[in-house]
C-alpha cells in the first residue's frame, strides 16, 4: 500500500506506464474521501507552454527509486480526462474518470466527491 505522505514526496518524479514508458511528470495526489488513502494522481504532461494534467488510478502502483509506474499503459492516460495546471477538477467530472479506466464510481451518500486533492 502506498502512503500519502510517501508519495507527496514524489512530486515532480517520472510517472511511467507499465513498459516504463515515461507519461509525465507527478503533480499532486488525490484520495479517497472515505478512506483517505491514496486513490489517483495527476500527471503533468504537454508542452512547456500548453501543460495540462490527467488523472492516474493508483491501484497496482509501484514506486521504483526515481519513478512511480501505474499499471496503465501510456497511450490509455494520454486519452483520460485532464484540467489545466491552475485548474481543479469540477465534481461533475470526476465520474467521467473513472469511466474511463473502467472503474466504478462512488460518490457519498449525500453526493459529497469521492475524490479529494491532499
Amino acid at each position: 500500500m502506498i502512503r500519502t505522505a510517501d508519495i507527496r514526496e514524489w512530486r515532480d518524479r517520472n510517472v511511467v506506464d507499465t513498459e516504463g514508458h515515461k507519461i509525465g511528470v507527478l503533480e499532486a495526489v488525490y484520495v479517497d474521501t472515505t478512506t483517505d488513502e491514496p486513490a489517483m494522481v495527476t500527471v503533468r504532461t504537454g508542452l512547456p507552454t500548453r501543460h495540462r494534467l490527467l488523472f492516474v488510478p493508483l491501484d497496482e502502483a509501484v514506486a521504483g527509486p526515481d519513478h512511480l509506474q501505474v499499471r496503465y499503459v501510456k497511450s490509455l492516460v494520454r486519452k483520460a480526462p485532464s484540467i489545466g495546471t491552475d485548474d481543479v477538477l469540477p465534481a461533475e467530472q470526476e465520474a467521467a474518470i473513472f469511466q474511463h479506466y473502467g472503474l466504478t464510481y462512488q460518490p457519498g451518500a449525500g453526493g459529497e466527491r469521492q475524490l479529494a486533492r491532499r
